[in-house]
């Protein structure tokens, strides 16, 4: 019994699907050397915006939000400032400040699409699932060509258990992206739950063609194929049976 509860979980991981934050709303980035604390060369706002997307883009995110947070306390109200902390946040784990900041962003500049996938990203983890769908909606009206959006929608669907709409989500976002390895993988986890096991198997294959490390798809293609066979789908042997094996 514990090996079998073990399995389910095994594969219940396996199957998850993924989703994605957009990309860093960073605007031009210059090169800038670091502050002085010297009342004379005191930085402008605008050094210490490009200081910050620097850091962010350089992967140095405790420096990038002090950054941002020295902004928010000068006063700075700037969309990109409130939306890329909140992506901080949101990694960190503070859902609700996270939310804050992206919803300031958004009201700084309602066309903001970034800011509307990111709110979606922070709704879903938040277990807010229709008001993430209204984002991801919102970002797709406002770039029809968002294939990531459209990806995140899909799993918003999946989890609402809306198994159609999210495949018809999944393959807008293959359409736009036909390199988008997620979601080739995101659309075979569907398509397997759909009972689609052949079609589930070509966009799992799809999926390694362009990611021959993605893991996750080879063992869910392994499942779709028979290499394994989950426990729940041996069949229980009887009394006679088990005397006659």
């Amino acid at each position: 019994m514990e090996a079998s509860d073990k399995r389910k979980q095994e594969i219940k991981k396996v199957n998850k699907i993924k989703t994605f934050s957009a990309p860093l709303a960073t605007g031009e980035i210059e090169k800038s050397s670091s502050f002085s604390n010297n009342e004379e060369n005191k930085p402008s706002k605008e050094q210490i915006l490009n200081q910050a997307f620097k850091f962010h883009s350089q992967g140095n995110i405790q420096e990038a939000a002090k950054y941002y947070q020295l902004l928010i306390n000068q006063g700075f109200e700037d969309q990109r400032v409130f939306c890329n902390f909140g992506v901080i946040l949101k990694n960190l784990g503070k859902l609700q400040e996270a939310e804050f900041y992206n919803r300031k962003a958004i009201k700084l500049n309602p066309d903001f699409v970034e800011a509307h996938s990111n709110l979606g990203s922070i709704l879903k983890d938040l277990g807010n699932l229709k008001e993430a769908e209204r984002s991801y909606r919102k970002a797709i009206e406002l770039n029809p060509n968002f294939a990531m959006a459209y990806l995140n929608l899909g799993n918003i669907f999946k989890d609402l258990g809306n198994l159609k709409e999210s495949e018809r989500s999944y393959r807008k976002a293959i359409e736009l992206n036909p390199d988008f390895v997620e979601a080739h993988s995101n659309l075979g986890s569907i398509l397997k739950d759909l009972g689609n096991l052949k079609e589930a198997e070509r966009s799992y294959r799809k999926a390694i063609e362009l990611n021959p490390n993605f893991v996750k798809a080879k063992m869910n293609l392994d499942f779709i194929t028979k290499k394994q066979v989950p426990l729940w789908h041996i069949p229980m042997m009887n009394d006679d049976q088990r005397n006659n094996a």
